[in-house]
């Protein structure tokens, strides 16, 4: 699937949005001040919420994206379908390298709402993993681990 997300699509984002504005919300990050929420929706139609959480040792913090991946994978699930990511500022952040990777390994593509939030104003994009990401690290297919049979 490429291109802009359709209608349907859009209207989806915006729900995880809302869901991704609660998260910001909850974000812990003292250091930068810079507060992330994320919301990421499966096929079962489950929608995983993350924050990201600084710590005083700047490389054991975790961005809000792979917080959303690491839930949903607690909670057995394997399939995201689409996802929207708020930040500060007047045009939406986009994911860090590692988190784009990070969602690659679940799904090649899905449209994702970047969001900036500054005072009372948000400023939305919509995009596609595929377009962020367009060359994403794979292994050869006879190594990749998604296409074995789990036991």
């Amino acid at each position: 699937m490429s291109g802009e997300p359709t209608r349907p699509q859009v209207d989806l984002l915006a729900a995880l949005v809302a869901e991704a504005r609660v998260a910001q919300a909850r974000a812990y990050a003292p250091y930068s001040g810079f507060h992330v929420g994320a919301a990421l929706l499966t096929k079962s139609g489950r929608v995983f919420v993350g924050c990201n959480v600084e710590n005083a040792s700047y490389p054991a913090g975790i961005c809000a994206e792979r917080t959303a991946i690491v839930s949903m994978i607690a909670a057995g699930e394997r399939d995201p379908v689409a996802m929207a990511i708020v930040t500060p500022g007047k045009r939406g952040g986009s994911p860090c390298g590692i988190c784009r990777q990070t969602l690659s390994e679940f799904a090649r593509d899905m449209p994702i709402a970047l969001v900036g939030v500054d005072g009372d104003k948000e400023a939305r994009r919509d995009t596609r993993l595929a377009a962020l990401l367009p060359d994403a690290f794979d292994f050869e297919p006879e190594h990749d681990p998604r296409s074995r049979k789990s036991p």
